[in-house]
């Protein structure tokens, strides 16, 4: 894949870099040039400099062969008025923009425009390592109505099927995380000790399934 980046600061110069080591080709753009004193000396891709909503400076970054646009730079307006270049100008399907402000970030959602809410994401981080667990969502979807979210459970869950779980809870494992990998469950999986469970639920409906998993499964002693 050919994947363009604007922005040539830190997160713009790792994703370079992973996605070149991935075996990928990568365009960074960025309008000062002295960003790209942050790719490492091997780095092959191309360095344009300009700016990412420029059409002369996406097709030098070869926007016309891109399967995917990522907007990254320090700017919410730059990130997305170029991310709606490369997608309606050049038809690039696969876009991202990084933008700071979460309201804006929503509406853009809502517009088709994936985005990642930096300050909203790094407060839900946060705020799952010093509040409950389960209290914060991992992920929830541009409507804000469901959730991917780390719930916690009572011990005498463990050894119970994840498909008996998920009846009695009356919500669905996404996957299970045992020893610092992560699984998906089959019908016959069952609760071990340590795993760490995340479902995929309704935000309303996160409580109740919080308080059924809080406790033992109905009929055990």
């Amino acid at each position: 894949m050919h994947i363009v980046i604007m922005g040539c600061g830190r997160v713009g110069s790792t994703l370079a870099h992973i996605l070149e080591d991935s075996g990928h080709s990568v365009a960074i753009i960025d309008r000062d040039p002295q960003a790209f004193r942050r790719l490492r000396a091997g780095f092959r891709g191309r360095r344009v400099t300009g700016i990412g909503f420029d059409r002369d400076v996406l097709e030098e970054a070869g926007i016309g062969t891109a399967s995917a646009y990522v907007a990254v730079s320090s700017g919410d307006n730059s990130n997305i008025i170029s991310a709606r270049v490369a997608r309606e100008t050049f038809g690039v399907d696969n876009v991202v923009a990084r933008i700071y402000d979460p309201r804006r970030a929503e509406v853009y959602q809502r517009l088709g425009i994936p985005t990642v809410a930096t300050v909203r994401w790094t407060a839900d981080q946060i705020l799952r390592r010093v509040l409950p667990e389960g209290t914060e969502p991992l992920w929830r979807d541009p409507t804000g109505s469901v959730v991917l979210a780390e719930v916690a459970y009572h011990p005498a869950w463990i050894g119970t099927r994840s498909k008996d779980l998920e009846e009695a809870a009356g919500t669905r494992v996404a996957f299970i995380n045992r020893m610092g990998e992560t699984l998906l469950p089959k019908n016959d999986s069952v609760v071990q000790e340590g795993d760490i469970l995340h479902v995929m639920a309704a935000e309303n409906d996160m409580e109740r399934i919080n308080k059924v998993l809080s406790g033992p499964p109905e009929g055990s002693h």
